[in-house]
């Protein structure tokens, strides 16, 4: 009789734990370098404007090359030459942003190593949905994001011990993200596929991924409205480090949180994935934008490292709740050979939704005030789980098919 480790490891096959190892290589060195970018911005001369313009702006541009991208995979019948490419492009990119620290160097290595996450996203996601079946994606997806996010633990910790002995050297930390980004390269190389027939009548052009709108299933059609109105609302994870700096926080402590809310993300994201097969995978997701609208609801008026501790503590169940859950969702409600492009899609608008949202956000806080920012946030993601709760419904995942 087959134990449930013996299940587990039938499921996870070792081309899911390489992409995810990669990921989690990948994650080691941009998430060593996450949570000082606000402050590196700072230091050189960028406003919270401008930073929100910058964060949404290389986010868009990546989103708008996902859905490209995504639907080139899926055109061709080819996932590994989009992941390999996309990892080799954001590895090249990190360690430069050391030596152009002016503003315009900065907005194009921030943009081409977003560009290289633009190009692996969709196809690394497709190519994960294709090596399991619907009901183990949410595993799958959870254990993906459990070695990415732990990854994104391991970055800070890094950066973390690196500024405890060399206060704000934040150039040198550029330079270390080479190494775990050029091991990520190389095992991608270990990733293997089987080549699916090319379409025929593919189109070529660059937003021919807007065209999957028209031939959607109506499930994607009112889950994705919803999912994009919800990005309207999340800013850059960066405003909520320099909420902590704002509030007198050390380099080292805000690092810290977000250290522990990367290892509360990596260690909840399997089990709640292994959940979410069980219970349906839109039961989660909606209860994840709860616990968002929670976070940001109460971000603004926290004031006692202790009410940061649990909020950053719930933090990372909404984000294990909703990253990789959206995707395993979307790719059950999506036709096979049409997932990356699905997912691209999807990915193209919220990442347009994210340049809005972060600009917006950093605009309401210099106006404003940083509470005032939140609060909106947080009410915005509650009236989305409305929406979801009263048109998308609380119902299982396999009980709704493609059409």
């Amino acid at each position: 009789m087959t134990t449930d480790n013996q299940k587990a490891a039938k499921i996870i096959t070792r081309p899911i734990l390489i992409v995810s190892l990669v990921s989690l290589l990948t994650d080691v060195a941009s998430e060593m370098l996450y949570p000082i970018m606000p402050m590196f911005l700072t230091s050189i001369g960028f406003t919270v404007v401008g930073i929100g313009i910058l964060e949404g702006f290389v986010e868009a541009f990546a989103g708008i090359s996902k859905g490209y991208f995504g639907h080139y995979s899926d055109r061709i019948g080819r996932r590994v030459p989009f992941i390999r490419a996309g990892y080799g492009l954001s590895a090249l990119a990190k360690p430069l942003m050391a030596v152009f620290t002016f503003a315009p160097g900065i907005f194009l290595l921030r943009t081409i190593e977003r560009l290289g996450k633009g190009i692996r996203t969709s196809a690394r996601d497709a190519y994960l949905s294709d090596l399991t079946t619907p009901e183990h994606k949410g595993k799958v997806f959870g254990f993906h994001r459990s070695m990415d996010t732990l990854g994104a633990a391991i970055g800070p910790f890094i950066a973390l011990a690196v500024l405890h002995f060399l206060p704000e050297n934040y150039r040198l930390l550029f330079v270390i993200s080479v190494i775990p980004g050029i091991l990520a390269v190389l095992f991608t190389f270990l990733i293997k596929e089987k080549i699916r027939e090319a379409k025929q009548n593919g189109r070529k052009s660059f937003f021919a991924f807007i065209r999957y709108w028209k031939h959607a299933p109506n499930a994607y059609k009112i889950l994705v409205p919803g999912l994009l109105a919800f990005t309207l609302f999340n800013s850059s994870d960066a405003f909520l480090l320099l909420a902590l700096k704002n509030r007198g926080f050390a380099d080292t402590q805000v690092i810290g949180f977000y250290i522990f809310y990367n290892l509360m993300y990596a260690v909840s994201s399997y089990p709640i994935g292994i959940l979410s097969d069980r219970i349906g995978q839109k039961t989660v997701l909606i209860s994840g934008l709860v616990l968002f609208a929670l976070v940001y609801g109460f971000f603004g008026f926290a004031s006692e490292t202790w009410h940061f501790g649990i909020l950053f503590f719930i933090y990372g169940l909404y984000a294990s709740s909703t990253e990789g859950i959206s995707k395993a969702l979307i790719s059950n409600i999506s036709d096979k050979e049409n997932t990356a492009t699905a997912l691209g899609f999807y990915n193209s608008f919220a990442s347009v939704c994210t340049l809005a949202g972060s600009s917006l956000t950093g605009l309401i806080w210099a106006t404003s005030s940083m509470s005032t920012a939140f609060l909106i946030s947080g009410i915005g993601a509650f009236s989305v789980v409305i929406y979801l709760t009263a048109f998308f419904g609380w119902r299982r995942t396999s009980q709704i098919k493609p059409v």
